[in-house]
């Protein structure tokens, strides 16, 4: 089976929207990891020396291929990441290969089936 690796970088009050956005359109888990720190466009001010910018969670998904763009459009549209500045960024990377999935492959395949 092709997987693609989605991985969403977001603000970390919407981390659970987001998952949930992706259970929704077929995702079957997600790994966070918590207090990522970036910088974007514009640098963050300071205060008297402390970094004022927000920490982030990256969000990775594992998914079928044929579910991928679904699952990526769903999020940044839960998540707002067109609308509201900052709010996250997402993208999707082909896997290769990978393992311990077979608790998880059943569902994976039934939900590319039910597309088809």
């Amino acid at each position: 089976m092709n997987l693609k690796l989605i991985m969403a970088l977001v603000k970390d009050e919407i981390t659970q929207t987001v998952i949930d956005a992706a259970r929704e359109a077929g995702a079957t888990g997600a790994t966070v990891i918590t207090s990522a720190q970036g910088e974007g466009l514009k640098k963050e001010k300071t205060f008297l020396g402390l970094d004022l910018a927000a920490q982030r969670d990256i969000v990775l998904f594992m998914v079928a291929e044929p579910k991928a763009r679904e699952i990526l459009e769903t999020i940044a549209k839960a998540g707002k990441f067109d609308e509201e500045p900052g709010a996250g960024i997402a993208c999707q990377i082909a896997l290769e290969d990978a393992v311990g999935l077979s608790t998880q492959l059943p569902t994976l395949i039934d939900e590319v089936e039910k597309e088809i």
